[in-house]
């Protein structure tokens, strides 16, 4: 009895302190809902005469060699002083960068999404290309997986007695930071800027501001951040296994997993994004299922099916989350050969996929959750998978396009909290016991 107090005190404990946690991923996610996209939304000033591709642009920097008459040309498809001297740059087809226009560019660089300045310190432009906005799913995921393992320690539970271990706490709390920025600044930023790379020939179209099409930062800078954010991230998944006690370094083999996925994600000849269902389900596989098994593994074990299972499902959730926002990219997706969706089932058939992937695995969770005797949690699950049903049927359902920003701001904040509420119970759950 004294143990299952223990328990309960601290998941309300953890639901306080992750509560608040999540007002702040959500308003920061609902912030940029609008700016980021994973395909080509093509300008309203876009034309059938594109520009070329970046492979066919002259370069303003050539060399000469005495042994030969050739010229070598290098990646640099932009005129330097343009780049360097102009806060709002023009696209190649002739439409202004509009977003920069608003004040908010020089945070938009920094940020790393769409509408940002020009900047010509390397430091801030390599922060640019690791994009930082997208590293809160990531982080948010490894506090979901460090409170599903039922094994973090607070430093000063004001609920519960027997857990007011300072120096236990400090040491969760050391791990727990580590593995955000394994997850975030190292291998999302290593997604990121390598997603960069390969995507620099439709950037030159649709954001030649960007610092790869600009010539802001050059080719080799580029492949070194990639190599030393890999390298960096693998190493310190290593010593997250080194310092868990792990007899198989699962840090490291989920982080060698992930770190595959991103490059056939973006890289050719396989290129995941390309592929609507592939790309979609990878996308939201990196962005919850990862995480969550990293700070799982961190603080617990990794040894039950579900474990696995429940954080598959949210993915085939995010599968629908990322379908939201390739509504608005159909036109440029279509024109540039990619197979979203949108594309290959038409706006109708989309959106309907779209909210029967997020309502169906949630539904599913939900289930399973009251299967296990858990019918708190699964009535607290149910309660939140409503207000997503209603903003599917007022926003999603009557208007993808027109309305994808207004249905994420509105309806992610309870898949959040969900994911949340999943995460509590099965760290709260005696899964031992219930065997006996």
């Amino acid at each position: 009895h004294q143990l299952n107090c223990r328990k309960i005190s601290r998941s309300t404990m953890k639901v306080v302190f992750v509560t608040v946690a999540a007002v702040a991923f959500s308003a920061v996610t609902t912030t940029v809902s609008g700016f980021t996209t994973n395909h080509v939304a093509l300008p309203k000033t876009a034309t059938a005469s594109f520009a070329p591709p970046l492979s066919m642009l002259p370069s303003k920097k050539s060399t000469s060699s005495s042994s030969s008459s050739r010229r070598t040309t290098e990646f640099f498809p932009f005129d330097e002083k343009s780049t360097a001297e102009s806060n709002n740059l023009v696209v190649m087809n002739g439409a202004p960068n509009k977003e920069a226009e608003d004040g908010s560019s020089g945070l938009r660089q920094l940020l790393g999404v769409k509408g940002a300045s020009g900047e010509t310190d390397i430091w801030k432009i390599r922060l640019q290309l690791t994009k930082p906005v997208t590293w809160i799913p990531l982080v948010w995921g490894v506090m979901c997986g460090a409170a599903a393992s039922g094994n973090y320690h607070w430093i000063w539970n004001p609920f519960d007695p027997n857990d007011r271990d300072v120096m236990l706490g400090l040491e969760d709390a050391s791990k727990g930071l580590v593995a955000m920025i394994l997850a975030g600044p190292f291998l999302t930023g290593f997604t990121q800027t390598i997603n960069d790379w390969y995507d620099r020939d439709i950037d030159a179209i649709n954001e030649p501001y960007r610092p790869i099409p600009s010539g802001a930062i050059s080719e080799g800078e580029v492949m070194a951040q990639i190599w030393v954010l890999l390298l960096g991230g693998l190493g310190i998944a290593y010593g997250l296994d080194v310092w868990a006690g792990h007899d198989l370094p699962t840090v490291l083999l989920l982080s060698i997993f992930g770190s595959i996925i991103s490059y056939i994600y973006s890289a050719p000849p396989l290129k995941l994004k390309q592929n609507g269902w592939a790309g979609n389900f990878a996308l939201g596989a990196s962005y919850i299922s990862l995480p969550w098994w990293c700070g799982q593994a961190v603080f617990g074990e990794l040894d039950r099916p579900v474990y696995w299972i429940l954080p598959i499902l949210y993915s085939i959730a995010g599968l629908g989350i990322a379908i939201v926002n390739d509504f608005k990219s159909i036109e440029g997706d279509r024109a540039m050969g990619l197979d979203s969706l949108p594309v290959a089932f038409g706006i109708d058939g989309a959106k309907y996929i779209c909210a029967g992937s997020v309502t169906l695995t949630q539904l599913g969770v939900a289930a399973y959750l009251y299967s296990i005797q858990e019918s708190t949690y699964a009535l607290v699950l149910l309660g939140l998978i409503l207000p997503q049903v209603y903003f599917q049927a007022t926003l999603l359902l009557p208007d993808p396009v027109a309305n994808d920003v207004k249905y994420q701001a509105s309806a992610q904040p309870f898949l959040v909290f969900g994911i949340l509420a999943t995460a509590l119970c099965v760290g709260h759950h005696d899964f031992d016991a219930a065997m006996l």
